[in-house]
């Protein structure tokens, strides 16, 4: 008779944990952040927090410290599926960053976090490599983050990401409804496509509804689906801080879940209402595709997706043009939209509201 074998010590390996890929995984992180850094940055990768010179703000005179903080949502299903990981860091970044914006500060620093099944070395490297690129982008430095291994939680070939970030205002330029005038003029910074929201209603109708692939080529976006549903959302944070140097700004407005409308009415004051006209500006091909192949009412589609408009500023009418050559010069996109109006009769009061009105330019 075989003797009784003893079953192997337990171990933080045999659980599902890879310390050494972790190990690596930093290594191969450490060019990319690297490249994410300002002058205030202090010390490097690895320890257990990211530092920042605060002398910086001593040129402020009452300074703000702005913070926010967001995820890319079930997007990252997406770039799991096609196996493409250095693109969502660029989401990432945008969502966190440009809210930090609308408020008019400028953003300082980001940290994330990355919760993983299975490490990866590569992939982890290749998604922080995204993160990084978006942190130039936004003209922030990337200080620290955190990579957590959790098998039996997540399957080996999924993860999620998210992010924090941390800005500077100075007091009196805090931007938002107490500045805004009836007759200000509503300009509309174009989107880079779908952005980082309302995947969870695209994906049940591109690959459950209409049960296309991610390989698919469409004609209508000049690629295929999966490579239409990664691109990376619009960095609007130095263009916001460029009109902030360049013109008078009253405010920002992020357009991300809730849809243009309901974003841009977060920011309106009391008593105020905006009509923003459609036949402004043409919808990418995105959009119509998902509101025919779904069937999806015109107003959900609304409140869904942001319809072509990342980000919105509201300018002084005497400020308008000139903003929009600040755009221009930077390479964005930009249109007036709609103008501050107050409400009168028996609606006079009450939050600020926002309508669409007319038909998109086909």
């Amino acid at each position: 008779m075989a003797a009784h074998e003893e079953p192997a010590g337990a171990s933080y390996a045999a659980a599902g944990v890879d310390i050494e890929a972790g190990e690596t995984a930093v290594e191969l992180m450490k060019e990319w952040v690297a490249k994410a850094q300002r002058p205030e940055s202090v010390g490097a990768l690895g320890g257990f927090a990211g530092l920042f010179d605060a002398s910086a703000l001593t040129r402020y005179t009452r300074p703000l410290l702005a913070s926010a903080t967001d995820g890319v949502g079930t997007k990252v299903a997406v770039a799991q599926r096609m196996d493409v990981h250095d693109t969502i860091g660029h989401d990432l970044v945008a969502m966190v960053v440009d809210d930090l914006v609308v408020c008019g500060a400028e953003p300082l620093f980001m940290t994330d976090y990355i919760s993983v099944g299975k490490v990866y070395p590569e992939r982890v490297a290749s998604i922080v490599k995204g993160i990084a690129e978006g942190c130039v982008l936004a003209g922030c430095a990337l200080v620290g983050g955190e990579t957590a291994e959790h098998p039996g939680l997540l399957g080996p070939d999924e993860y999620d990401v998210a992010g924090a970030g941390t800005g500077v205002v100075e007091a009196d330029r805090v931007l938002g409804a107490d500045r805004i005038r009836p007759g200000d003029a509503v300009i509309a910074m174009a989107s880079s496509g779908l952005h980082s929201n309302g995947y969870s209603l695209v994906r049940h109708v591109f690959l459950e509804r209409a049960g296309w692939s991610l390989e698919r080529r469409v004609p209508e976006f000049g690629r295929t689906l999966g490579e239409e549903l990664l691109e990376p959302t619009k960095i609007y944070s130095l263009d916001c801080l460029a009109l902030m140097r360049t013109t008078e700004v009253h405010a920002f407005a992020h357009v991300t879940g809730g849809g243009l409308a309901a974003n841009l009415a977060r920011v309106m004051p009391e008593g105020t209402h905006v009509s923003l006209d459609r036949s402004t500006w043409t919808p990418g091909p995105v959009f119509d595709m998902v509101g025919r192949l779904g069937r999806v009412e015109p107003a959900e589609l609304e409140r869904t997706l942001n319809m072509g408009v990342g980000m919105v500023a509201v300018v002084p009418h005497e400020s308008a043009e000139a903003a929009l050559t600040t755009l221009a010069d930077r390479g964005v996109d930009g249109w007036v939209m709609g103008t501050v109006e107050q409400r009168s009769g028996d609606g006079a009061t009450g939050a600020g509201t926002v309508t669409l009105t007319g038909d998109y330019v086909r």
